[in-house]
């Protein structure tokens, strides 16, 4: 068994998670999707990771983590800035990405987008299918291939939570990435974050090929089998990680021991 922890993206609620966690629950892991403090103009970037935290409760605790099997932090979208903090404080076995903003240290999200080349790779795109890369319409840009009343609910559900300008005009706090082995998936379907922009991207800023699924941006509500098919798949990746990590507790409680 595995807990994953499911953080979702700006103007979106936990409740985006629910078909993934459905899929993965069945296979008998855990699952966490909280709500962001998202509403909260004084939240910042800790405070949204110390919700996760809370969330996650006993279920991080590393004494424990043996017997709960692996912890997997996984961000999809804005929430690749909150994903790191909260698989450096839990020391998770597995951080994965999907579609996520990869934050560099001290930078912060309002400077992201000119800093990645965002607004190019979108143009580019746009040329070649016509506009629907960076649409105005969201059930373009972000619900293409979502049947229209799952779409229309997670719009309604997301209203007035876009994020506050605490966690968007602060750097990101993390001097480097977290030593936590880390994925990346991208969508192949995605009109916000273009495919090639995230194949020049993840290679650029985590040293990673990302993995490549279909679906649109938000592919955890038209292709949750893939989803949860492909965050099982990584389980295998952790072993070696988790090894490590054993055996510097152990080393750790002789010492004490001595």
């Amino acid at each position: 068994m595995a807990t994953f922890v499911l953080i979702h993206g700006g103007g979106d609620v936990g409740w985006a998670w629910h078909l993934v966690e459905a899929k993965l629950r069945a296979r008998g892991h855990d699952t966490v999707a909280p709500d962001l403090p998202s509403e909260d103009e004084s939240a910042d970037l800790g405070a949204f990771a110390d919700a996760v935290v809370e969330a996650v409760g006993d279920r991080g605790d590393l004494s424990d983590r043996g017997a709960r099997g692996d912890l997997v932090v996984v961000g999809h979208s804005y929430g690749g800035f909150t994903a790191p903090l909260v698989a450096d404080r839990l020391s998770a076995d597995l951080l994965v990405l999907m579609a996520g903003m990869i934050p560099s240290p001290g930078e912060a999200p309002c400077d992201w987008w000119a800093n990645t080349g965002h607004s190019d790779a979108v143009a580019k795109q746009a040329e070649i299918d016509g506009g629907l890369t960076g649409s105005d319409d969201p059930y373009i840009l972000f619900y293409g291939g979502v049947p229209r009343s799952l779409a229309e609910e997670a719009l309604r559900r997301g209203q007035g939570r876009g994020g506050s300008s605490a966690t968007y005009d602060a750097p990101w706090p993390l001097a480097e990435w977290p030593d936590v082995p880390t994925k990346f998936v991208l969508f192949r379907e995605d009109r916000f974050f273009p495919a090639d922009f995230y194949r020049r991207l993840a290679p650029e800023r985590l040293g990673i090929t990302p993995d490549e699924l279909p679906g649109c941006h938000c592919a955890m509500l038209s292709r949750p089998r893939e989803l949860a098919d492909q965050l099982v798949a990584y389980l295998g990746s952790t072993e070696p990680a988790r090894a490590e990590r054993a055996a510097v507790e152990g080393e750790r409680n002789g010492s004490v021991k001595r």
